[in-house]
């Protein structure tokens, strides 16, 4: 080897041993300000432009709005936008409101918003019907479908914000909401419940996902035994029935006569893999650790191969559904310190928030800067995820410069 191949190597070896050195304590708390900001900035962008002020608490589905799109989330087509936005997107801004007041500096800042949200919440409640449970409209304005689904959502919102206020209001809600979802148990496909109430075509991950998770955040909240065995029942449906023995991934749903529809969006695996933590967390039981740790290397995989822009890692199928799946990640990250997945996700995210905001400062759908994109209006689920998913990353930067 001559002098020239020994100072190349003895380059290499440098850059490599630099590429190895952790982030030192104020660059991480650099980036977790910055990402704080990005948040806070967000969501006021969000508050003053999506707030329908002639309803208390309700939200714009679309910014700008125009009452013409067609949504296509419900069971039948021809749904139109309508004068506040659904409860799936509201939700998106309940969930980011929680997360930013985990954050101790930010908590007493954000609890007028988190009671607004409250009560813009409970506009959506049917007491009519029994059990009662959160109808898709505000029940003042016209009656609606109530979605299995939407309801683990609020569930999950209502617990996350026990967590942060010990409110026992909230828990109360929870356990109510959960009353509902185990209502629509049934024996079709061996167990789970169906994406909405009355209609029994199929049993979707979205709904048995967030029902799993609405009862393992009770259980932890409650400490009531009831609600752990019930988490475990519908976590084990899902990991036996919905689980793709070749992706590695959960899929979409499971017709009654068992059939399954393999595909595969990001938020369904990412739901499980939280709930597989959370279990691990509660039992003590590694099977559970090591099956988070499985389906989120396999959804890595998956989604990393999945065409996607030559600018990010991963496959955008719906931010929202992203954000779902760094819930995953970051409960995976907590326990076993491995971090590549939510880099992936920050490196994406920052992209986007780079290159694909309009003019109001709002992201496009895809997380980049497509021309057609960035001229429509945006949905409001697509932005409150910005939010919350920079509020995430704030705290695991500060969290990591503590450590």
């Amino acid at each position: 080897m001559n002098i020239v191949e020994h100072k190349i190597r003895a380059i290499i070896i440098v850059i490599f041993m630099i590429a190895l050195v952790p982030e030192s304590s104020s660059a991480q708390e650099n980036r977790a300000e910055e990402y704080q900001q990005r948040a806070e900035t967000m969501f006021h962008k969000v508050w003053t432009l999506y707030r329908v002020q002639a309803h208390a608490g309700l939200f714009l589905e679309n910014y700008p709005s125009n009452k013409k799109d067609t949504l296509d989330y419900f069971q039948g087509a021809g749904q139109t936008e309508k004068e506040v936005s659904f409860l799936w997107p509201f939700s998106g801004m309940c969930s980011a409101t929680n997360v930013l007041m985990k954050s101790a500096s930010l908590s007493n800042k954000y609890r007028r918003f988190q009671d607004t949200l409250v009560t813009g919440m409970e506009q959506y409640l049917d007491s009519v019907r029994s059990p009662a449970g959160y109808q898709a409209y505000p029940v003042r304005l016209e009656k609606a479908d109530r979605y299995y689904d939407d309801n683990g959502l609020v569930g999950i919102d209502y617990m996350e914000a026990y967590f942060q206020t010990k409110n026992p209001l909230y828990l109360k809600r929870a356990q109510k909401v959960f009353e509902f979802i185990i209502s629509g148990w049934n024996g079709d496909a061996g167990g789970g419940v169906t994406w909405l109430e009355g209609h029994q075509d199929q049993k979707p991950a979205c709904s048995n996902g967030m029902a799993t998770l609405t009862a393992l955040k009770i259980y932890e909240g409650s400490k009531d035994k009831y609600y752990l065995d019930q988490g475990l029942r519908f976590y084990k449906w899902m990991y036996d029935t919905l689980r793709d023995p070749v992706t590695g991934l959960i899929a979409n749903d499971v017709k009654v006569n068992g059939k399954r529809n393999l595909v595969f969006w990001t938020y369904n695996t990412g739901s499980m893999i939280e709930a597989a933590v959370l279990l691990y967390k509660f039992t003590g039981n590694k099977l559970y650790l090591k099956q988070g740790q499985e389906l989120a290397d396999a959804s890595f995989r998956y989604y990393s191969r999945q065409p996607h822009d030559k600018n990010l890692n991963l496959h955008i199928d719906l931010p929202w559904f992203v954000a779902v799946l760094f819930r995953g990640y970051e409960a995976l990250y907590h326990v076993d310190g491995n971090d590549t997945y939510i880099t992936a996700v920050e490196q994406d995210l920052n992209y986007a928030w780079l290159n694909s905001r309009d003019q109001h400062g709002l992201v496009t759908r895809s997380w980049t800067p497509k021309s057609e994109e960035l001229a429509k209006p945006k949905w409001l689920l697509d932005e409150a995820c910005i939010i919350e998913l920079y509020g995430r990353l704030s705290q695991i930067h500060r969290n990591k410069k503590r450590n």
